[in-house]
């Protein structure tokens, strides 16, 4: 793998609560263009390796490299404004605002202006056009004067998403964004993803795992808080030690 492709990488990243080890040694790396799926039955340590990633939480050992630089002591807000955008198990949008005061404010969050205070928000020349932006990418365009509360709940994961986009990610760290979709919503967050992985390094926490199979380039399997299996999905699907502890032997 050639590193100047390597956008996110994180090696032996451990997190321990006294005698728990949540993630145990857990190295990954996350490259431009591909989808990286993280795998794991619940408790596996997949959304605390996510949370580390992201820098909402601090690692008990290991490194985080984010473009080749050392952000280990990076806190969230640092990492996200030189490049990381994080999506939740559960939605994180404002439901009494419209699609786009979602993604304006997340743009206007990345592009701080404090010394503009007398500026009108709505007009800023930066954030505006990166919301409209992000909206039109996530293949919402034509509700963004819906209030977000309004919005079905894959159109919710969309604008979730378009949120992300909109503080101009190189790397995308989304946990379950398909939880409770059904097939349409699915098939139309399959082929967002597809597209948005061209110039970003993508990592998928993901249950459903024909979607998995589906989209991702690389797959890692994690039982325990440690990696049993990090291959194609070919030698995911095919792995014994995988059937055994998590897709079964069938």
């Amino acid at each position: 793998m050639s590193s100047d492709k390597i956008l996110l990488r994180g090696r032996d990243i451990t997190r321990r609560w006294g005698g728990l080890v949540a993630v145990d040694k857990v190295s990954i790396d996350l490259e431009r263009d591909k989808v990286h799926a993280v795998i794991g039955t619940n408790g596996a340590g997949k959304s605390t390796l996510i949370d580390i990633l992201s820098g909402e939480l601090p690692p008990s050992g290991g490194t985080v490299e984010l473009l080749g630089q050392d952000v280990t002591a990076w806190t969230q807000p640092r990492r996200a404004r030189a490049g990381i955008g994080r999506s939740y198990q559960r939605n994180t949008i404002y439901p009494s605002f419209t699609v786009f005061e979602n993604c304006r404010l997340a743009a206007q969050a990345s592009t701080q202006k404090p010394w503009a205070w007398w500026s009108a928000a709505d007009r800023c020349t930066a954030s505006v056009p990166a919301a409209r932006a992000a909206a039109q990418r996530a293949g919402l365009e034509p509700l963004l004067r819906r209030p977000a509360g309004l919005l079905s709940h894959g159109q919710k994961r969309q604008l979730e998403i378009a949120m992300c986009l909109a503080t101009a990610p190189k790397v995308l760290l989304l946990d379950e964004p398909l939880a409770g979709m059904g097939a349409e919503e699915t098939d139309r967050m399959l082929a967002l993803l597809a597209e948005l992985k061209t110039g970003h390094a993508i990592l998928l926490v993901e249950h459903d795992m024909d979607a998995v199979f589906r989209i991702a380039d690389r797959i890692t399997v994690m039982v325990n808080g440690s990696v049993i299996a990090c291959d194609t999905p070919e030698a995911v699907r095919s792995s014994p030690a995988v059937q055994a502890a998590y897709l079964g032997s069938h």
